[in-house]
Order: structure tokens, then C-alpha cells, then sequence
């Protein structure tokens, strides 16, 4: 007699939760409540239904909505994603709603609900930010996981997508087994085997999620496997921020990050950035701002943001890129609740992740006269889409889509 085959991890969890659907979908997004051992649960699914399982308006909004929710009644919450991350053909509008999105997810996990994420076969970008919410993270035999796509990865670095030897680089970078041997809250499902252990593991009560999550950052300096060293610092004068300051301020920067104090007519202020257009953000740099950002004492910290996008090398997706662009996000979260709000000001090229994780747990988001904010760099676009599109969109068109609520004009020429 035949074994009988693996069951889907979907329908595994669906009858692992007993699990009903809330509503009708909103698009690639099904709200469902079940149970786990006699206690409610909530759980959302983030299907390939279309666009690759894209995030776009709808999506965000009743995701966001579930989030809040599971942050009040600190609920445990099970997150099952199929999904390529934000919907790049809705532009700037998925952008913002995917930042109020990601907004709502940091409140829930830090407010202590557990949280899980079960992945199905795709997990980059933005659904691959929401899977580093969750404490534990089981992965199906196919998943894939990483900031960007096996494509974007390829074309940013002349390779074909379908070419052996890159899809060999890219398994060995992106698999389950990989993520695995990364960190012990990855795990590989056979699609045998009973759920329950895992899920009672991954939606455990947790205590202190701050703590849990300074823990989590602490362990990624030793994914680097070397001592970093201390920061070799150079005094900087720019000239945006002289504007901003004009009662003076000193800066210092340090391969792309920046740090510092300025002064103004409400007193001074500490501020820490992520500056250098043609420098993507990679794993180093994220982890030494985000070491910088869990240490923020005091009522405010001004971020500043110039970088267009994370890095697109199969070198960083070794060591779970993700996981480190999260962590910036969650160090001005946990800030802000220890009373040190965060402002983001961006002051030239800004996109994907990388304004995700800056501008969510940001109160607010104020946009350089003459800043580009994208949802992915042209090139990515390109690469998804098919289309390049190079127009620098207006305030009136950052301010709609949420993506900026203020703007700084500064007396300097914008970038053509």
C-alpha cells in the first residue's frame, strides 16, 4: 500500500485551528478565527490568488484591522503567506498601505500578542517583513523567502533567472533547509507529522516581546561570523541638514550611517540616518542602526532616509536580510514605546523595505522638496512589471497615498 501524500500546508492548518473564514476576501487576504487547544485564535491567509499573492490597498486595510484587533485583546494570531510582498502595479498606494500595515503588525507584537507565520511557496518583500513579526516561522517543502525575488536578484546582477547555476546559488541561499541553519526559529514541515507541537511552541505567551526582540537583535551580530568592529567615524557637513539646523549641529557618518545632534528653536534633538543613494541598505548597516536605535534615550529621535533600496545580493539573503530590516523597524517601535517617539524625514531616494521599516514605526513622515519616494526602485519595477517608469511623483501625490504627511522645503534645487 502506498503512502499516502504530503498534505498541503494550508489545508494542514486550516484543520490543525479548525478554522472559519471572517467575512468575505479582500483579495489575496481571507480573515479566519479557529482554536487551539482551547483557546481562541485568529489567523489570516495571504493566498496566490493573484498578482502572485501581491499585498495591495484592500489587503492592508483588513490585515492592518486584524492586527489592531489582536493587539488589544493580545490574541494569539497565525499568519499563512503565499505571497510576493507589496502590490507593485497599485505604486504609491500600496506603499502607504503597506506601511499603515506594517505599522499596525509592530504594535501587535510588541504589545505581546504570539504571534506565527506558516509560508507557502513565496515569501519576499513586504510578506517576508511580516513573517519576521512572528516568533516562529514554519516553512513548506517549496517555500521561498527572501527581501527580493529570484528575479530582481538576477537581472540586478546580469544573470538569468532560469540559469542552473544561479538557481543552485539561490537554493542555497533562500531554501528551507537554509533558513533553518540560520536561526532555530525556522523550521522545515515535510507535510507529514502532527501540527500541534509546532503551533504550541510558536504561540506560547510571551512575556516581555521588547525583551524577546532586543534577544533576537543581539543574536543577529553573531550571523556575521566576526567580531564587527567599532565604527571608524567621519565628522560630515551636508548641506540639507544645515537647513534644518540652522542653530548648528554636528554629524558624523559611517559607510551610509549617519548619526548626531542638531538644534533648533524647540531645543535639541538626537538624530540617526540611513543616507547614500547608490549605497543599498545591506545586512551590517541594518544592524548597526537598529543597535543604535534600541539604545535611544529621551522624548524624540529624528530619522533621516537617502537610500533607495535594500541590497539585491545573494550574499545578504544568506544571512536572512529580512530579518535584519525588520529589526530597525522593531528598535524604533520599542523606542517609541519607552516614550522616544521617532520622526522620519526623507531627504532623498526612498523605497521599498526600506521606507517600510523607517516610516512605520515613524509618528509621522515628512518628504524633502524634491524627495523620491518609490514603492521599488525603477529597475526592480521593471523587472516585475515589464515597464520603467522614471516621473518623480508631487507631495500631493505622496500625501494621498499616505506615504508622507508633511513636506520640508528647503531652499535646494530638487535632483533631475
Amino acid at each position: 500500500m502506498s503512502a499516502a501524500p504530503p498534505q498541503p500546508m494550508r489545508e494542514a492548518l486550516a484543520a490543525a485551528l479548525a478554522l472559519e473564514a471572517v467575512g468575505a476576501s479582500a483579495g489575496n487576504a481571507t480573515i479566519a478565527r479557529g482554536a487551539f487547544e482551547g483557546n481562541a485564535v485568529r489567523a489570516a491567509f495571504v493566498e496566490n490568488r493573484t498578482a502572485s499573492g501581491s499585498i495591495g490597498v484592500v489587503e492592508a486595510e483588513r490585515l492592518a484591522a486584524l492586527f489592531r484587533v489582536c493587539a488589544i485583546e493580545r490574541s494569539p494570531l497565525v499568519l499563512f503567506l503565499d505571497s510576493a510582498g507589496a502590490k507593485v502595479s497599485e505604486g504609491l498606494a500600496a506603499l502607504g498601505g503597506f506601511r499603515a500595515l506594517f505599522r499596525a503588525g509592530l504594535e501587535a507584537a510588541l504589545a505581546g500578542a504570539p504571534i506565527a507565520a506558516v509560508l507557502g511557496r513565496n515569501c519576499f518583500g513586504g510578506a517576508s517583513m511580516l513573517a519576521h513579526l512572528a516568533a516562529r516561522r514554519l516553512y513548506s517543502p517549496d517555500t521561498r523567502l527572501a527581501m527580493s525575488g529570484p528575479a530582481v536578484i538576477a537581472a540586478a546582477t546580469g544573470m538569468d533567472p532560469l540559469d542552473e547555476m544561479f538557481r543552485a546559488m539561490a537554493e542555497a541561499a533562500m531554501s528551507p533547509a537554509a533558513r533553518a541553519k540560520a536561526s532555530p526559529a525556522n523550521r522545515p514541515w515535510d507535510g507529514e507529522g502532527d501540527l500541534a507541537p509546532w503551533l504550541r511552541e510558536a504561540l506560547a505567551p510571551v512575556p516581555d516581546a521588547s525583551a524577546a526582540f532586543r534577544e533576537r537583535h543581539d543574536a543577529l551580530a553573531a550571523r556575521f561570523g566576526r567580531p564587527l568592529q567599532a565604527p571608524a567615524w567621519e565628522a560630515v557637513r551636508r548641506r540639507d541638514l544645515e537647513r534644518i539646523y540652522p542653530d548648528g549641529y554636528e554629524a558624523r557618518e559611517f559607510q551610509g550611517l549617519l548619526e548626531g545632534t542638531g538644534r533648533t528653536d524647540a531645543g535639541e534633538e538626537r538624530f540617526l540616518g540611513v543616507v547614500g543613494e547608490k549605497l543599498p541598505l545591506a545586512a551590517e548597516r541594518a544592524w548597526r542602526f537598529a543597535d543604535r536605535a534600541w539604545e535611544a534615550q529621551g522624548p524624540a529621535l529624528r530619522i533621516f532616509l537617502d537610500c533607495a533600496s535594500h541590497a539585491t545580493r545573494l550574499d545578504e539573503e544568506k544571512l536572512v536580510l529580512t530579518e535584519y530590516v525588520v529589526d530597525m523597524s522593531v528598535a524604533l517601535a520599542a523606542a517609541a514605546r519607552r516614550g522616544c517617539a521617532a520622526r522620519l524625514t526623507v531627504l532623498g531616494k526612498a523605497g521599498g523595505g526600506v521606507y517600510v521599516a523607517l516610516a512605520a514605526p515613524a509618528e509621522r513622515v515628512t518628504s524633502v522638496y524634491g524627495a523620491d519616494i518609490q514603492v521599488l526602485p525603477a529597475s526592480a519595477v521593471a523587472t516585475i512589471l515589464g515597464e520603467r517608469n522614471e516621473s518623480l511623483p508631487s507631495f500631493e501625490s505622496y500625501r494621498a497615498a499616505h506615504v508622507a504627511d508633511d513636506e520640508l522645503k528647503l531652499g535646494i534645487a530638487p535632483r533631475t
